[in-house]
């Protein structure tokens, strides 16, 4: 049992002992930050969640982790991932021994970095946000996916929930929505064996609809004494269970905006919100609504790369038939999951569309109704402090708390006293980076030698399309200094040079990657003796880059070979376009066989800019090899930018 030093007081003007509050948490699974009609989707319908935002506060500047495990781990511990060890979506995994470290001595000479391993669980060690107000008399529940832990001393009712609804392992829902669940109470927990404490309901029950149940019931049986109602919705989550009538229903609509337009991710959304709607509802019946905090969140940013064409695990899914591949292409065509629009990539990234999420609080009138705050940079760290101090409980003693209440502003009062707010995702792409946001500023630190920061002004680009990083070098090290500090005190594990890397012949002395963000998709791209060799993986791999910037028209220029030519293909965005848009700005060539060397020229006709492209290549049949490709303006003939593969002297 776990000794938790901590103090009951009061908050003059929040809360008295004889009406301590309520709390619900409700966190969505990779639900993005324009998923919802209050936060600017024209094709999803949400009325629960947009008349709670009139109850409320809503933030525009809240963040999380990009994957869903760091983020949950720190709503509940209020510390980031880089304290608390929890670093990438890892919870179902098992855990590592005691005395492990996560931080490996050595890689794969293939590895430019050595990376550090995640945490698999939330330390027990760790004073949870729920151990807190148990302690304080609450009586506490969590319902939905967990992801801290696979085995049973680091499931929930070991980490201060007196009520538990949830299996393991659980990176998505079991019985792919719909019951029977196939969850048993006891036994090893893996892939084919669900353990946990769900039942079965009637044949065909939508779990989402269940979770709305388990609430309903929690909240009657907590009657006289103050609750912790911990959801963890399901939804919107793979596999992606959907009800086919809903989705029937979005497959009829467009967007009035032409972006988003996934009638499965519509119809999973409008489960998710019908769940939160009974909740309230619940709340509204029984006269609680007045002295319950309510906090509606996102653990991360909206999936924009899966079940999308030309990637492995798309093309392995269509290689075996998956019935839920088939089933998504049946409702959903091409599309990815959803579309982040205005925001820049999506769940996984660093960019915006993998952080900014969804944040709404409300409690009574005491938060005021309506109101929207675009000033104050918050997130998932933020939750534990200020719940704390809405319930008028006091801070663990031994509890480091990286967050900070956000009470002056939901109070209306101040501003908070911290202005930068990091971010840290030791992965790819580039070996991971952390990010600090202050201001309007936000600077981007990869961790791989050689690639250089990113810097935005997010008040005027919010796409992060335009890097101001050479333009602003001052802030670049002001910001960095930041990101110093922060790495320091919190005890990042940081990934760092691998002694053992064999670099290819063509890397230069000062080590930058010759690939220099140019990204294989659907293929394996390996450097050769005086080439860049392209094996696929799918039908139509190709090369993107999202880097390049050109204003007006450009030529493209390849030197390759091939045992077998065939045609391909060059598909570019421009500066005023969010994604790429099928069927418009492509043009095609043709490679010719025998192994020869052979020089492609393509005049790209853009008359705004280019903001990045994805070069398909014929190399299917037989692998491909790249000496050189450069980008150059067409008006004076400069290279923007220039991948030489051959062989340095």
């Amino acid at each position: 049992m776990k000794q938790i030093l901590l103090g009951i007081f009061l908050l003059t003007g929040l809360v008295t002992a004889a009406e301590k509050p309520n709390v619900v948490l409700f966190l969505v699974d990779d639900m993005g930050w324009m998923d919802s009609g209050v936060y600017g989707s024209q094709y999803y319908e949400t009325p629960n969640i947009d008349r709670f935002a009139k109850r409320g506060m809503r933030f525009t500047r809240a963040y999380a982790n990009p994957l869903c495990s760091p983020s949950r781990a720190s709503i509940l511990s209020g510390k980031h991932p880089t304290r608390h060890g929890v670093l990438t979506a890892s919870g179902h995994l098992p855990p590592q021994p005691e005395g492990h470290n996560f931080m490996p001595e050595s890689a794969p000479p293939n590895r430019p970095m050595i990376s550090p391993e995640s945490k698999n669980y939330l330390d027990l060690s760790e004073i949870t946000l729920a151990e807190a107000l148990k302690e304080a008399g609450y009586r506490t529940a969590h319902i939905g996916k967990w992801h801290l832990g696979l085995t049973e001393m680091h499931r929930p009712e070991k980490q201060g929930f007196d009520v538990a609804f949830h299996c393991a392992p659980d990176p998505g829902p079991p019985g792919n929505y719909f019951s029977p669940y196939g969850v048993t109470k006891e036994g090893i927990p893996n892939n084919k064996n669900k353990v946990g404490t769900i039942t079965d309901g009637p044949e065909g029950e939508y779990i989402v609809d269940r979770q709305a149940q388990e609430a309903v019931k929690f909240i009657a049986g907590s009657e006289g004494k103050p609750f912790f109602l911990n959801l963890w919705c399901y939804g919107v989550h793979g596999p992606w269970g959907h009800k086919p009538e809903y989705t029937a229903e979005f497959a009829k609509k467009k967007d009035p905006r032409g972006v988003q337009g996934n009638p499965i991710m519509a119809s999973m959304l409008r489960s998710v919100d019908e769940c939160f709607g009974t909740i309230l509802d619940e709340l509204d019946k029984r006269g609680l609504t007045e002295n319950t905090i309510i906090i509606f969140y996102s653990d991360n940013g909206g999936n924009v790369h899966s079940n999308i064409p030309n990637t492995a695990k798309t093309a392995q899914a269509e290689k075996f038939k998956n019935e839920a591949l088939t089933d998504w292409r049946k409702w959903a065509g091409d599309r990815a999951p959803t579309d982040n629009t205005p925001l820049r990539e999506g769940k996984s990234k660093l960019y915006e569309g993998g952080t900014r999420v969804p944040m709404i609080w409300s409690w009574g009138d005491r938060i005021k109704p309506g109101s929207v705050n675009e000033e104050s940079i918050v997130g998932h760290i933020d939750l534990y402090p200020t719940v704390l101090e809405l319930t008028g409980v006091a801070k663990p003693e031994k509890q480091v708390i990286d967050g900070v209440s956000l009470v002056p502003v939901l109070m209306g009062k101040e501003g908070l006293e911290r202005t930068a707010f990091f971010n840290f995702f030791p992965y790819r792409p580039f070996e991971g980076g952390a990010t600090v946001c202050e201001g309007d500023f936000k600077l981007i630190r990869w961790f791989d030698e050689g690639v250089p920061r990113e810097l935005y002004n997010l008040k005027d680009d919010i796409g992060e399309q335009n890097n101001l990083a050479e333009q602003m070098p001052d802030k670049v090290k002001e910001l960095d200094v930041l990101i110093d500090g922060f790495l320091k005190d919190t005890g990042a594990l940081v990934p760092k040079p691998n002694p053992a890397y064999k670099a290819p012949a063509n890397v230069t002395k000062a080590g930058v990657d010759p690939m220099r963000g140019l990204v294989p998709k659907g293929c394996k791209a390996t450097l050769v003796k005086g080439a860049l060799r392209i094996d696929a993986e799918v039908p139509r791999p190709f090369l993107g880059n999202a880097s390049v910037k050109a204003n007006g028209a450009v030529t493209l220029k390849m030197r390759a070979r091939s045992a077998k030519g065939g045609a391909g293909s060059i598909h570019w965005r421009t500066g005023d376009q969010e994604t790429f848009v099928n069927d418009v700005n492509i043009l095609e060539y043709a490679m010719t066989g025998g192994g020869e060397w052979q020089d492609i020229t393509l005049e790209l006709p853009i008359k705004t800019s280019l903001a990045g492209f994805r070069l398909f290549l014929p190399a299917a049949k037989v692998p491909l090899e790249i000496e050189s490709l450069s980008v150059i303006t067409k008006n004076d003939g400069k290279p923007v930018k220039v991948w030489t593969f051959a062989s340095q002297p």
